[in-house]
């Protein structure tokens, strides 16, 4: 697989993960078809393993969404850039502090912008717990189990 293709399977998963985060844009199909794609082109052991987690993790993460409370922002008063910052935090901080930092980034993300909208600790702590209580987790499993799904993609590229 050339460089240009791997490129274009990177951007795929990385809009699959902003996927995650907007209401209604399957993202996790999104990040799967990216790997399927990868695994056709570079029909590897490798590739297939990473395919074969890949699938069971996401089909996992699927049986247990309905075990998480419904996707209810407007519930919780935050505006819906909160959980967007909060994604976005999520991912990078993935990738900065390998698997804990998906969490910690996460929820970092959404405290930050609750501090900064309500403006004491207080506030923006409580409004951080309901926030998650609301939305956050089910929205940081899905986007964990992705980026666990995209970190295995890119550990297999740069040790395989």
């Amino acid at each position: 697989m050339g460089v240009w293709q791997l490129l274009l399977v990177g951007l795929v998963m990385l809009a699959g993960l902003l996927g995650v985060l907007v209401p209604g844009v399957p993202g996790q199909a999104i990040v799967w078809a990216a790997v399927l794609w990868w695994a056709l082109e570079e029909k590897t052991a490798l590739a297939w393993g990473v395919l074969i987690g890949a699938t069971a993790l996401l089909l996992l993460n699927q049986a247990l969404k309905p075990l998480l409370p419904a996707r209810r922002l407007q519930e919780s008063g935050a505006p819906p850039r909160t959980l967007m910052v909060g994604g976005i935090a999520g991912i990078a901080g993935f990738f900065l502090l390998p698997v804990v930092g998906g969490i910690v980034g996460f929820v970092g993300g959404i405290y930050g912008v609750e501090r900064a909208r309500l403006g004491s600790h207080g506030g923006g702590w409580a409004s951080t717990r309901t926030v998650m209580r609301a939305i956050g987790y089910r929205v940081l499993v899905e986007l964990f189990a992705c980026l666990l799904v995209v970190g295995a993609w890119a550990g297999a590229l740069i040790w395989g």
